[in-house]
């Protein structure tokens, strides 16, 4: 799956990770709370975790003892600006899959995260997200209907991507500016609809069930 949640206190760091995440392809929810973390968890299955260690109320080292006691199977990344050797190895046997000391570089965040991601795809769980015949491969940026594989641009990429991690749902235009474009206001432009019919001139050929319906006065669902 392409959804990853960002458990962070730093608006700071908040905004340069879901910045870049979202340029890569991927959907990102964020909050800032243990407690939090927990409820959301329990509920979406992301593909991985970002924990920062150092939370309020409920720290990150207990938000990840919890969800392994739980039997949850999260891939989680722990971030920390502790960079002794103990509390990496707290970090690693309270459960975390990997651990990033700040400061760091974007890239090997990216590169940690793809590589646990390949790590859970070698061991049987899929991290391609399907609707239909129409699959979308998160971290190698590809698409497919059928076997043909489709060619899209960045900004196609990510809408196609957050509409497949929520498939079944209606999402509106609103929503979409909001996590595809980062904006949190109406341009009154037509940029989703004009985005919308390009997916759809891509992935549904003549020949092909369509995939992306409009729900009028609502928004947009990817359903198969």
């Amino acid at each position: 799956m392409s959804r990853i949640l960002l458990v962070e206190d730093d608006d700071r760091i908040v905004g340069f990770i879901k910045r870049g995440l979202e340029a890569e392809g991927y959907v990102v929810d964020v909050t800032d709370s243990g407690g939090d973390a927990l409820a959301m968890v329990r509920e979406t299955p992301y593909a991985l975790i970002i924990l920062d260690r150092m939370l309020p109320g409920i720290d990150g080292l207990e938000v990840c003892r919890m969800l392994r006691r739980e039997q949850h199977e999260h891939l989680i990344l722990m971030l920390t600006a502790r960079d002794s050797l103990q509390d990496k190895v707290e970090g690693l046997k309270g459960g975390a899959d990997d651990y990033l000391t700040k400061p760091f570089a974007f890239d090997e965040l990216i590169a940690r995260m793809e590589a646990l991601l390949r790590r859970r795809s070698s061991t049987g769980t899929d991290p391609v997200l399907r609707v239909g015949d129409l699959a979308l491969d998160p971290v190698g940026k590809k698409v497919w209907r059928g076997k043909r594989e489709i060619s899209l641009t960045a900004k196609e990429f990510k809408l196609l991507a957050y509409l497949m991690s929520h498939s079944g749902a209606v999402i509106s235009r609103t929503r979409l500016l909001n996590n595809v474009w980062d904006l949190s206001f109406d341009p009154e432009t037509k940029v989703v609809d004009v985005y919308i019919r390009y997916l759809r001139s891509k992935i549904e050929s003549a020949d092909e069930k369509p995939l992306i319906k409009t729900v009028r006065g609502f928004g947009y669902v990817v359903s198969a």
